[in-house]
């Protein structure tokens, strides 16, 4: 009878299933967007209580993700403007944060005395080297974790400032960069400009006529073709944007889109409609999952 028990008890425990590995977070990204950097109101004091106040968190992030609109307002602006409100960025980014910075450009990043491409471009660049950037979009893996940065920001044909969507080139380069990465390894995307959100709608009068109406330069205007590629790859989890200044998340097709406020709240005035200066705390774990919570410093 004992022999019995003792062989039943090893079988059961031989077909037992192995528990399944715990859940672990494996990178914690502080995502901060929307600073609008400017020489008033306080704008670098603001800028340095929320840099104080992400590495001042119990459980400090790993890195930064600059979501773009660093400065106040590059386009139109004299050089000398820009370059103070670069500088004032970059002496707060110097003397009060020690964690590393991702960067990603927003449209008041770019400088552009005349709205053609030549000057647009070069604009860009300027924000690219005030940034320390190589590229304009990239992408890198960390703890397990493909991290996407695309440049939303695109000149518009006719002149009239810019629109959001990727070029053709970033696009096909995008394509190439999700094909490459092992199936296994979950992806977030960055952008400025949301490619999905609802909080679009809110932000001014945008119901009129009994239609909606949403201006490609609030929300990408190839978030179809988006969408359609990363559903073509599974292992695209999330996706954080700013440029909004309201908080939102919508859920389509497996990913996840964060649109993350701002920390300069409504430019350094009090909240946005209904949502605070804040930044984002973006947890990322080893089965994929992501878990975004905006905090209002």
């Amino acid at each position: 009878m004992g022999a019995g028990l003792a062989a039943l008890s090893a079988t059961n425990l031989a077909a037992a299933p192995l528990a399944a590995p715990s859940k672990q977070r494996v990178l914690r990204i502080a995502h901060l967007t929307d600073t609008h950097m400017q020489p008033l109101v306080g704008a670098a004091k603001g800028f340095e209580k929320c840099l104080h106040h992400v590495q001042g968190l119990s459980e400090k992030p790993d890195l930064i993700i600059n979501g773009g609109d660093a400065v106040m307002e590059a386009h139109g602006r004299g050089q000398d403007s820009v370059r103070r409100q670069w500088g004032l960025y970059n002496d707060v980014i110097r003397s009060e944060n020690a964690l590393p910075i991702l960067n990603c450009i927003g449209n008041h990043d770019i400088w552009c005395r005349k709205e053609t491409k030549v000057y647009f471009d070069d604009g860009r660049k300027w924000a690219m080297d005030e940034l320390q950037m190589s590229d304009r979009y990239y992408s890198l893996d960390r703890n397990g974790w493909h991290i996407v940065v695309l440049d939303s920001v695109q000149p518009k044909a006719d002149g009239s400032w810019y629109t959001a969507h990727l070029d053709d080139e970033q696009y096909h380069w995008l394509e190439s960069d999700l094909k490459v990465t092992p199936v296994e390894t979950p992806i977030l995307i960055v952008s400025h400009v949301p490619i999905l959100a609802a909080c679009v709608f809110f932000d001014g009068q945008r119901f009129s006529g009994e239609n909606w109406s949403v201006p490609s330069r609030w929300m990408h205007s190839d978030t179809i073709r988006l969408t359609s590629l990363f559903h073509r790859y599974p292992n695209v989890k999330s996706a954080l944007s700013g440029h909004i200044h309201l908080v939102d998340r919508v859920d389509y097709g497996g990913v996840s889109y964060f649109c993350n406020g701002a920390v300069s709240g409504a430019w350094w005035f009090g909240k946005y409609h209904h949502t605070a200066a804040g930044y984002a705390v973006v947890d990322l774990f080893n089965d994929g999952s992501v878990e975004n919570t905006y905090v209002n410093y």
